[in-house]
């Protein structure tokens, strides 16, 4: 694995906190610095560890610590405003932040108040950036192509390997889902990819998301002390804790977030790019030098402008009624009800469903009302929006979600209590 320490190395000490006064100031300074040169870095599609250094220098790692009177954390509403705004300007990054949040949770999620309090002490005191995955097989997955915790004097051994959808060369640490090979059980882990046996591989010329650090990951007889093992998860799902089910729901909203800002972020830029050219739009009727600084009258585009930006006031509403859910069940912790985490997951199932089609709408339509505004040069970048999106809705199935949706509308039946995304 590459040495990150120099690259996430900023002008700030580490460990830097977010004052919440500043905080809004620095997202905004953040995500106008991505956007300067988004579009020529997705072009190079290089493993993103000076982005990762643009985060931590602003804080935004540290962000979702939880507050106290010694850390100025913040709570999970104000974390996905950020994903959201760092999405518009660039949204690989946005869901290499995304993903980190929702990971940095973990502790949590699977182990006791007192270790997850101690982890993120350290994490936050290191700036350390969180990747992995928490989704966890049945034994029967156990496999060659996955990953298994064979018992061993202090710990186990971690064997096998995975695909990440990001961070596999930057994150700091590593939270994953390995079976155990003496009971069956799967148990959640965190590491540091760092240590000897493990490798990792990015993934090359991806048709989006091509600056989230995608790749894949394998581990060779790689030791894992018992301290690193945040907990276990039954085979049984009827045994899981109903908070530590939140754990793929908080990283499927943070994702939604993720495709929400990037529709935003394209269509602001498109609207930027028609009003930087407004004699490249027709003007209906004689009046035409009654509007010499907009991008003409042309009713088809303004009816289309005002579909999209419905489009995506409809599914920010979703949103932040799923955002809201997932937050107050978050705060509930271990206390969690059955009947709770469902509520939370249908809501969070419908923030999918209506953002992933407001997504692929509004990337699609602006590379056509971006093709007469400005040179062919200016509009070839549009095309980032569109794979972004394709590559986000892309890992969850609409079909899937409107199934669980309708079903615990019409017959009260919950959807699963699953620990995979």
């Amino acid at each position: 694995m590459p040495n990150k320490s120099a690259a996430g190395a900023g002008s700030e000490p580490a460990g830097r906190l977010v004052d919440e006064a500043l905080r809004p100031r620095l997202t905004r300074e953040v995500a106008d610095d991505l956007a300067v040169d988004a579009l020529l870095r997705d072009r190079a599609g290089k493993p993103p560890f000076d982005e990762a250094a643009r985060l931590r220098e602003a804080g935004l790692p540290a962000l979702l610590t939880p507050p106290g009177p010694d850390r100025r954390g913040t709570d999970w509403r104000t974390a996905c405003g950020v994903i959201r705004e760092i999405a518009a300007a660039d949204s690989s990054i946005g869901e290499l932040l995304g993903r980190h949040y929702a990971l940095s949770w973990s502790a949590r999620f699977f182990s006791t108040p007192e270790r997850a309090d101690a982890l993120e002490r350290r994490a936050v005191a290191e700036q350390w950036l969180w990747g992995g995955s928490t989704d966890v097989p049945g034994a029967e997955a156990a496999t060659e192509d996955g990953l298994t915790l064979t018992p061993a004097d202090g710990g186990y051994v971690l064997s096998g390997g995975t695909t990440l959808a990001a961070g596999v060369q930057v994150a700091d640490r590593l939270v994953l889902g390995g079976v155990g090979t003496d009971t069956g059980d799967s148990l959640i882990v965190c590491l540091d990819p760092e240590r000897p046996g493990v490798t990792a591989d990015a993934e090359h010329d991806r048709l989006g998301q091509r600056l989230a650090g995608a790749g894949s990951i394998s581990f060779d007889d790689v030791l894992v002390p018992a301290d690193e093992v945040l907990g276990t998860v039954p085979r049984d799902e009827h045994a899981v804790s109903p908070f530590a089910t939140l754990a793929p729901l908080a990283l499927r909203l943070a994702l939604v977030h993720v495709s929400l800002g990037t529709a935003e972020g394209a269509l602001a830029e498109a609207r930027d790019s028609n009003r930087a050219a407004p004699g490249r739009w027709p003007v209906p009727g004689p009046d035409e030098s009654a509007y010499p600084d907009r991008p003409g009258v042309d009713p088809y585009l303004l009816l289309a402008y005002g579909e999209l930006v419905t489009a995506a006031h409809t599914a920010a509403a979703v949103v932040e009624s799923a955002t809201e859910a997932l937050a107050r069940g978050l705060l509930a912790g271990p206390a969690l009800g059955v009947d709770e985490r469902a509520d939370i997951a249908v809501l969070v199932a419908a923030a999918e469903a209506t953002t992933g089609r407001s997504a692929m709408q509004i990337t699609t339509r602006i590379m056509e009302l971006t093709q007469g505004a400005g040179s062919a040069a200016d509009t070839l970048g549009f095309d980032r929006f569109w794979r972004n999106a394709r590559i986000l809705t892309a890992q969850a199935s609409p079909t899937h979600r409107l199934r669980d949706i309708g079903d615990h509308y019409l017959n009260g039946t919950h959807p699963p209590l699953t620990l995979r995304a």
